[in-house]
């Protein structure tokens, strides 16, 4: 697989992006975003970088690190997100408050809270879209967890542009690796020398989708491109039946499908 014409491919497929654009990429420190900002930046997109740190020690110590070191190879202005400074909580803090409310695991709250930070960020910054590293093995699971609890319709906004909410609040998000198999990011990765986090964070094996990612990982590139293929179709159904309706949360003032936003929700602040 040729890395670079199927990123190109995809961006033109789909019309993520234009260079006339500002495009924030959310940087984590490992190497699916560390490649979609190499790669982005190669081609002459208008890019910047955002890194949430969670503070969770070392982990998040590391991927700062690296992610510094990405942003002054390329010469792009990197943002840093402290949320122990911006919410007041660290991330094990906040997973605590939660777990009192909520049987959640530190995944899925994590996710709120960074979609959250994510696009209010990027609202602020003045940025067109938000670049994510979501990559072919990470679509494919997601997929499978939503069909696995029943709920297919939940990826009803997935895809490699998220911007079927029309609202001037809501940011859209592109995924240029949407079709990449994560096996040969890895390889591009090192080919070009990216400095990068390798592993998982330690927390992460304690979700649902640890155990899904373990199934995917078994899978050839063949069957993982056909299973998306077929999300495309179904959730190209489920779209044309589903009217998202946009409303502002009642407490932060964030776009959100129900009164109070999913993060607000978590721990009311």
């Amino acid at each position: 697989m040729n890395i670079e014409k199927k990123f190109l491919e995809t961006i033109k497929k789909y019309r993520l992006c234009n260079k006339k654009e500002k495009i924030l990429v959310a940087l984590s420190g490992g190497k699916d975003s560390a490649v979609t900002a190499y790669l982005l930046k190669k081609f002459g997109y208008n890019i910047e970088g955002l890194y949430i740190d969670l503070k969770i020690g070392k982990y998040s110590d590391d991927c700062l690190n690296a992610v510094n070191e990405l942003c002054e190879r390329l010469k792009i202005k990197v943002y840093i997100y402290n949320i122990k400074e911006k919410q007041g909580k660290s991330i094990k803090e906040i997973w605590e408050l939660v777990k009192k409310k909520k049987d959640l695991n530190n995944c899925a709250i994590c996710g709120v809270f960074k979609k959250w930070i994510l696009n209010k960020e990027a609202r602020r910054l003045k940025v067109n879209k938000i670049a994510t590293g979501h990559n072919l093995d990470d679509e494919v699971q997601t997929f499978l967890m939503n069909v696995l609890k029943g709920s297919p319709e939940l990826s009803a906004n997935s895809g490699a542009i998220i911007m079927n909410i029309s609202d001037k609040k809501f940011i859209p998000r592109i995924k240029p690796l949407f079709y990449l198999d994560e096996s040969e990011i890895l390889k591009y990765a090192k080919k070009n020398k990216l400095v990068f986090v390798q592993g998982k964070c330690r927390y992460s094996q304690e979700s649902y989708r640890g155990e899904v990612r373990d199934f995917v990982n078994k899978l050839s590139f063949k069957n993982k491109t056909n299973i998306i293929n077929n999300f495309e179709n179904i959730i190209n159904s489920v779209k044309n039946n589903k009217k998202i309706k946009m409303q502002y949360c009642e407490k932060c003032g964030e776009p959100s499908r129900g009164k109070i936003c999913k993060k607000c929700e978590f721990v009311g602040f």
